[in-house]
């Protein structure tokens, strides 16, 4: 594990390295609205894939890392986003974008510009807690290339049932939100990602 600092426009963000010997791609992973980089499923994530031949970079916002509490604007998350991902680049090597949360929204929001391969979604907000007339469906679909969206059944910002028709998801028994990723899930993820990454 290796962490870097890096400037943008926004400020300085942290990218801490979870790093496969042999990788054969990258999975960017952005943080959500109400915490870092140390949720469990981007922990289960940076564990597990580095093994299986994927580099795992969990992102953290600026903001995040001047120690605001507050998300800023989306404009602001995806210029930030913008901003740090040829840092995220790696010769060769296919580039993945993905999140929870609020980031998983700025994944999807920016994948098309940025040329990323697909974007791993999770515990995507589909709608406000109780306002599913909200939707942000626009967003996955507005991605442009294939989304994956790993969701908890309990989840108030959208259960897998609301997602539209044709949505590729991974369904969580018995969680909300707050998303804990058994292996099964995880291994999902990874057969998802190689199939991307060739």
């Amino acid at each position: 594990m290796s962490v870097e600092t890096l400037a943008t426009p926004q400020g300085g963000a942290r990218v801490t390295w979870h790093r496969a010997r042999g990788a054969r791609g990258v999975l960017a992973l952005g943080h959500g609205a109400g915490g870092g980089i140390e949720t469990e499923d981007l922990r289960a994530l940076a564990d597990a894939l580095p093994a299986r031949g994927i580099t795992v970079a969990l992102v953290e916002q600026p903001w995040r890392v001047a120690g605001k509490r507050v998300a800023p604007a989306p404009r602001t998350l995806d210029a930030a986003w913008t901003a740090l991902w040829p840092a995220l680049e790696r010769p060769g090597l296919p580039l993945i974008a993905g999140g929870r949360s609020a980031g998983a929204r700025v994944a999807c929001r920016t994948a098309r510009a940025l040329g990323a391969r697909a974007v791993l979604a999770l515990s995507f907000p589909l709608h406000p807690p109780g306002r599913p007339e909200k939707s942000r469906a626009g967003e996955l679909g507005g991605a442009g290339v294939p989304v994956l969206v790993v969701q908890g059944v309990r989840d108030p910002f959208g259960t897998p049932a609301e997602f539209p028709s044709g949505t590729e998801l991974v369904e969580v028994e018995g969680a909300t939100h707050a998303l804990t990723l058994p292996e099964a899930a995880v291994a999902h993820v990874e057969g998802w990602l190689a199939e991307r990454f060739g």
